[in-house]
């Protein structure tokens, strides 16, 4: 059995609905302008899956941060101000994905 399976396996599930929530925004943005049968412009498509793609990467990098904190044998700080502020910036690249939706939608 892995050390720390159930840590290992909440840090994956938690990566995995970084990826839903950004697989669901994008999908519903292209879907709901099909629908519309609205003209889009090709950089409001552009800069959604860009905003997409940087939260993808964003929470790759946290998945495997959290990894090594959890494999790590020697304890850490959970009030880490580095932690907060990469989790801030992964916040507010979901929110820039969300305005790029709203642009694209609009």
């Amino acid at each position: 059995m892995i050390d720390s399976y159930r840590e290992h396996a909440s840090n994956e599930r938690t990566f995995l609905a970084w990826v839903r929530t950004v697989i669901a925004i994008i999908g519903f943005g292209v879907v709901a302008t099909r629908f519309n049968d609205q003209a889009t412009t090709f950089w409001t498509e552009m800069l959604m899956l860009g905003a997409g793609a940087l939260v993808l990467l964003l929470a790759y990098i946290r998945m495997r941060r959290m990894h090594r904190r959890i494999a790590s044998k020697t304890p850490t700080d959970d009030y880490e101000d580095s932690a907060d502020v990469f989790l801030l910036v992964l916040v507010a690249s979901l929110f820039a994905l969300l305005g790029a939706f709203v642009l694209h939608v609009y």
